[in-house]
């Protein structure tokens, strides 16, 4: 059932969670695509994404093909609302991971509310599995912020919030960190699909073109007697 949130591993940065909402796009928290030292960008070639991990063994491994992490997301910035609201970013993968494979999780359409949710994520001390906590609740949202009692820990970042409604469970936000809130430590994330929307947006606009290839066309080749062809439109 979560083949497709797989373990996202950054060269020389640790790791995150990461989900599979398209067969070529994973989707996660867009602090996980910066270094921590220095907030510099990973590069997509710094990327590997691995799909269902279960003590080594992935259910697909790819590469990553291009990076789009919202541009008001500020990796040199502090953890405050804007940071929290904007940290989502979309992976294009090397290659496709085929549906026969696994099913693509699709994102809540609606407005949070408050009420029970689930966790699946790869942490410290648990990066080898999948842990799901499936007993924690929403407890509140503001600007479109989310404030859950969820229990997540390093790594857990770009981590799905899954809805227990409609039977699959549905994507409802990301985990972008924790705070102690009135001495309780809150899960906090955000709401999706506008941010998720401009990130597609901008997926399709950056995406790189096919390679030109100039063939050059000499006069008389081809065995034109005048040296030139033509081509009625």
């Amino acid at each position: 059932a979560w083949r497709a949130v797989g373990r996202l591993d950054a060269e020389g940065s640790g790791f995150c969670t990461g989900t599979v909402i398209a067969p070529d796009l994973v989707l996660t928290a867009a602090h996980c695509v910066y270094r921590a030292r220095d907030g510099a960008a990973l590069a997509p070639q710094d990327l590997t994404f691995r799909a269902g991990l279960r003590n080594g063994v992935a259910v697909a491994t790819r590469g990553v093909a291009q990076i789009e992490a919202h541009p008001r997301y500020d990796p040199k910035g502090a953890f405050n609302e804007t940071n929290i609201r904007f940290d989502v970013a979309l992976l294009r993968l090397s290659q496709p991971i085929p549906t026969s494979i696994l099913d693509p999780f699709i994102l809540h359409d609606r407005r949070v509310s408050n009420g029970p949710v689930s966790v699946v994520s790869y942490g410290r001390n648990r990066e080898r599995l999948p842990s799901r906590q499936d007993n924690c609740q929403v407890r509140g949202m503001q600007a479109e912020i989310i404030f859950m009692d969820c229990s997540v820990t390093f790594g857990s970042s770009g981590a799905p919030v899954f809805s227990h409604r409609n039977g699959r469970g549905q994507i409802v936000s990301v985990i972008s960190g924790m705070a102690n809130i009135d001495g309780r430590m809150t899960a906090i994330g955000m709401s999706l699909p506008g941010v998720v929307e401009e990130l597609r947006q901008n997926m399709r606009a950056n995406k790189a073109g096919p390679d030109a290839r100039i063939k050059r066309v000499r006069a008389g080749a081809g065995g034109a007697v005048d040296g030139a062809k033509f081509v009625k439109p």
